[in-house]
């Protein structure tokens, strides 16, 4: 078989699995979510102000790093992703009370 038939045959299968993981995480989110305007809105990666913390990491996933700040009436956190260096994030999310309230992304 001709080398170009493998890098066809597993550029072929990377598809399919990609294909099937991205159905397979639609179903599931449809399943806890049963809405499909917020369930597309998670499946590109959407983020937004009024998030919770549960559909922000079904869409952007767990986040590479955490603040967090307790004052005496709210918990505020910071969500950073996409490291770019020490210590710095690409985007950089605010959460009050479990609750998406900005973000600054760059």
């Amino acid at each position: 078989m001709p080398w170009y038939l493998w890098i066809i045959f597993f550029i072929s299968v990377i598809f399919i699995f990609t294909y099937i993981s991205n159905e397979n995480k639609r179903k599931r989110l449809m399943e806890k979510y049963n809405d499909e305007n917020l369930v597309q809105k998670l499946m590109i990666g959407s983020f937004w102000q009024g998030q919770t913390k549960g559909q922000l990491i079904d869409s952007l996933g767990k986040p590479k790093g955490v603040s967090e700040q307790v004052l005496k009436t709210k918990k505020k956190e910071t969500w950073k992703y996409h490291k770019t260096g020490n210590n710095r994030y690409a985007l950089k999310i605010f959460i009050e009370n479990g609750i998406v309230t900005g973000w600054d992304q760059k």
